[in-house]
């Protein structure tokens, strides 16, 4: 049984065809445009990359807040590229603080699940695995990923709304 604090999810109806949004969160560079990241290779399941900090381009007051982290890495496992359907990736969550290996903590997994609907697509994130992160840092990875993906749900739509 999953505690409330092992997942977060977040839904969004996006106004762009199943195609478009699918490119925006399974393509690399797409990805990293709104998400406020450049990756060293595409996604490909089993790609191990690192992905580093790049302020998003699609909202400024986003750009803002990610902005001291310029540069900060992480890296990114690719789980599963079902076409048009899900895409996911294991992270180790909110590990920014600079000079710490989280190489040894648990990763999280985030799944983005689409789904045609009427008016757009549905994409649900969903990331869990929290309940196996250092207690430590636990509660604080958990607040800032739910405030986070609040945040990315926001990105997406507006970066979908622009490259219209």
């Amino acid at each position: 049984m999953r505690s409330e604090t092992d997942r977060i999810e977040k839904q969004i109806l996006l106004k762009a065809p199943l195609e478009r949004v699918w490119r925006a969160v399974s393509d690399a560079g797409e990805f990293g445009a709104w998400f406020g990241m450049e990756f060293d290779g595409a996604f490909v399941v089993g790609a191990r990359l690192i992905g580093r900090i790049r302020p998003t381009k699609v909202d400024p007051e986003v750009a803002r807040l990610q902005e001291p982290y310029t540069g900060t890495a992480g890296t990114f496992v690719i789980d599963r590229v079902e076409p048009m359907r899900r895409f996911s990736f294991q992270w180790h969550p909110y590990a920014i603080e600079p000079g710490v290996d989280y190489s040894k903590e648990p990763m999280t997994l985030v799944v983005f699940e689409l789904k045609e609907a009427p008016g757009g697509t549905l994409l649900t994130i969903t990331e869990s695995g929290f309940d196996r992160i250092p207690l430590a840092r636990r509660a604080q990875a958990f607040r800032a990923n739910q405030g986070g993906w609040e945040h990315q749900t926001r990105l997406i739509e507006k970066y979908l709304a622009r490259a219209a």
